[in-house]
């Protein structure tokens, strides 16, 4: 299992339009604080699943050299989990998607014309696909009403991906996400400010000691850490075509 971080921004990426901060300032000097907004490519034997399609989807399969996917899977229907599935225009037809009912539902509305093929999952249910086990679980992420975390298994390797979460996760999904050899955690912020619906790093970081994780890496990352070069020697910050094997 290979899975790379196709972009670790959050809802507004790195550089942020009008803003000069040292990371923004960073990011269009070419350091790793630019981030894409966000996407995981996940890659087996047996093919290739996005998680989340991010409005920057064109210039991420055109870096990593992709041209079709063997499926996407959408964790919440906010713009910049899903807005970059009308890339596959005229690329590719018929993209197999999966998700809750409501997720794709909603996302329905704006991506009808590209005809997807539909797969509805149900929380706690594990699902096939390229040879991987997947199961979503349940997160808190206000004001959606069922925000998913994706669990990815391959024989005894595990991967958590909280998706978008504060840290009120349910009891029933902690019980799940125990023991990951990777968990890759929304941390949108520093641990000094406090935003309803994310996770801060400190908080990620909590969140990887009480499931025991070995590896944990942070993502949809904000424009308010310090530069990547300076804030990844205090916290495992990742970045943009970051590679994970397991």
């Amino acid at each position: 299992m290979r899975l790379t971080l196709l972009g670790t921004g959050d809802a507004v990426g790195t550089p942020k339009i009008g803003c000069y901060c040292p990371a923004c300032e960073d990011a269009r000097k070419g350091g790793k604080s630019q981030r894409l907004r966000s996407s995981i490519l996940v890659e087996s034997g047996e093919g290739k699943i996005l998680i989340d399609t991010s409005p920057d989807l064109r210039q991420q399969f055109l870096k990593q050299n992709l041209s079709c996917v063997d499926g996407v899977i959408w964790t919440h229907g906010h713009y910049d989990h899903y807005s970059g599935f009308g890339e596959f225009y005229r690329v590719q037809d018929k993209v197999d998607v999966y998700g809750i009912r409501e997720t794709l539902e909603y996302i329905d509305q704006y991506v009808s014309f590209l005809k997807p093929r539909y797969h509805y999952v149900k929380l706690y249910e594990p699902f096939e696909l390229i040879g991987l086990q997947f199961t979503f679980f349940k997160v808190n992420h206000p004001p959606v009403e069922v925000p998913v975390g994706v669990i990815i298994l391959e024989g005894d390797k595990k991967v958590v991906i909280t998706g978008d979460t504060n840290s009120e996760i349910p009891e029933a999904s902690l019980k799940l996400m125990q023991d990951p050899d990777l968990l890759i955690a929304d941390a949108i912020v520093p641990p000094h400010i406090h935003i309803e619906k994310h996770m801060n790093s400190e908080e990620a970081m909590a969140l990887a000691e009480q499931l025991n994780a070995k590896e944990v890496v942070l993502t949809h990352l904000s424009h308010l850490f310090r530069p990547h070069n300076i804030e990844a020697l205090f916290i495992p910050l990742g970045y943009d075509g970051q590679v994970f094997e397991l």
